[in-house]
């Protein structure tokens, strides 16, 4: 019960975000063509910043053995999720951007903060097995979706910056390698700003709808129970069916790690995309901005249901 509290308490600080980019597009500060321009920044810088300083860890065998757990059940956890994806799609026609609003929870934006305040810090490292998986789908299935391209080019991915940044930061750890100081520092506080950013930003965008539309369009609920309910029950279950806890030590609280991202909203890189390739931004804001409202009913359920079983 305390783990679902403080769930409720770090989702109502986003939702105040979300309301000071709102405050800012109503007020006129800041359009919409101003707020496309801070997707690209979160993007293509914020989020490489987040990568790289996550992986300035101590290397030990423990730690080593632990990463490699949380990537395998975030692996996992994406199979489960695809096959949500794919039957949903069969079974309710749904578009590119309802495709990915269901497959891409909000890891990046939620996981770290959660874990960090629920948790401890110490488990952050873990976080980002999940971010990583959903790193390499998000820039190869998830950019294609969203670009509406035909088929993916395998070339781009050395023009990718998030890629890019993932292999390297990888590489450092491996390696045991430290940035100097100056780097590290500068950025940790770049990537510090990414879920107030993509926050805001969702707010800006809202600030051009009328919410009543928001609450009135049913595909938005469609999407948010599959991607609230039953993705994290499905992936829940294969866990506890596979006895996945058991592994290794701290077995248990490492695949919590990964549920909380499976957990969590729609992507709100997903709306980002959405606004950079122009494909039905405002109903992929709908989408988030619904998704966060529910997930704070849901999320602390879905913690009940991993605790009980």
């Amino acid at each position: 019960m305390e783990i679902s509290i403080l769930l409720i308490q770090q989702i109502l600080q986003l939702f105040l975000m979300i309301l000071a980019g709102w405050a800012l597009g109503r007020a006129g500060i800041v359009n919409k063509a101003g707020s496309k321009v801070i997707s690209q920044v979160i993007l293509y810088l914020v989020m490489p910043c987040v990568t790289l300083n996550a992986f300035q860890k101590e290397v030990n065998e423990q730690a080593v053995q632990g990463l490699m757990f949380a990537a395998g059940a975030a692996v996992v956890a994406h199979i489960v999720m695809a096959i949500v994806m794919v039957v949903s799609t069969k079974l309710f026609s749904l578009s590119g951007m309802e495709r990915c609003s269901v497959f891409y929870p909000n890891a990046g934006n939620l996981i770290i903060p959660i874990v960090g305040y629920v948790l401890g810090d110490e488990w952050l490292l873990y976080a980002f097995a999940f971010i990583v998986v959903q790193q390499i789908l998000i820039w190869t299935h998830g950019k294609t979706v969203m670009s509406q391209q035909r088929s993916f080019c395998w070339k781009d991915l050395t023009n990718n910056i998030n890629l890019i940044v993932t292999a390297v930061s990888l590489l450092l750890f491996v390696l045991d390698i430290r940035l100097p100081k100056l780097i590290s520092e500068t950025a940790s506080s770049i990537g510090s700003t990414f879920a107030p950013m993509s926050m805001v930003v969702t707010g800006i965008l809202l600030s051009t709808m009328n919410l009543r539309q928001v609450f009135a369009v049913k595909r938005v609920y469609l999407v948010g129970v599959l991607r609230l309910l039953v993705c994290p029950v499905l992936v829940i279950f294969a866990m506890k069916a596979l006895g996945m806890g058991q592994w290794v030590q701290n077995g248990s609280t490492l695949l919590l790690v990964v549920l909380f991202a499976t957990m969590t909203p729609s992507a709100s890189t997903i709306v980002q995309m959405a606004q950079v390739y122009e494909n039905d931004p405002d109903n992929a804001s709908k989408i988030n901005v619904m998704t966060t409202i529910l997930c704070i009913f849901t999320m602390p359920l879905m913690v009940l249901l991993y605790q009980m079983l």
